[in-house]
């Protein structure tokens, strides 16, 4: 279902004007989703698909420590590109994605949802 979530997301942030750079980066410190650009921002995305929103918005499973989790990837990332003077941000969409279904409910885009967590600094 992950992997379905993805494939609707890196649709959707496509036909929004993203350019997808690289989906699934992976890293000694862990993955990151999607990676794309979105004007002069370079994008790391975390998607959250689920079922229904019964248990509440797939977001909420992105927390403090999830949150680190990404900005260390992130970093990874960035360094890998030799720390260029980038404006970045993390986005996650989240993907309602009901059993059976061929498309998706509902997917939303959460802009600039978090900031690069503490200890962590660029």
């Amino acid at each position: 279902m992950g992997e379905r979530g993805e494939r609707c997301a890196a649709r959707h942030l496509r036909r929004h004007g993203y350019k997808i750079l690289l989906r699934r980066f992976r890293s000694a410190s862990g993955e990151i989703d999607i990676v794309c650009r979105d004007g002069k921002w370079l994008v790391f995305v975390e998607v959250k698909t689920r079922v229904s929103e019964e248990l509440g918005a797939p977001s909420e499973a992105v927390d403090a420590t999830k949150q680190r989790h990404l900005s260390k990837v992130a970093l990874d990332y960035l360094r890998l590109l030799g720390y260029p003077e980038v404006s970045f941000r993390f986005d996650i969409v989240e993907v309602i994605l009901p059993k059976g279904a061929r498309r998706p409910e509902d997917v939303r885009v959460i802009q600039n949802a978090f900031e690069m967590s503490e200890p962590y600094i660029y």
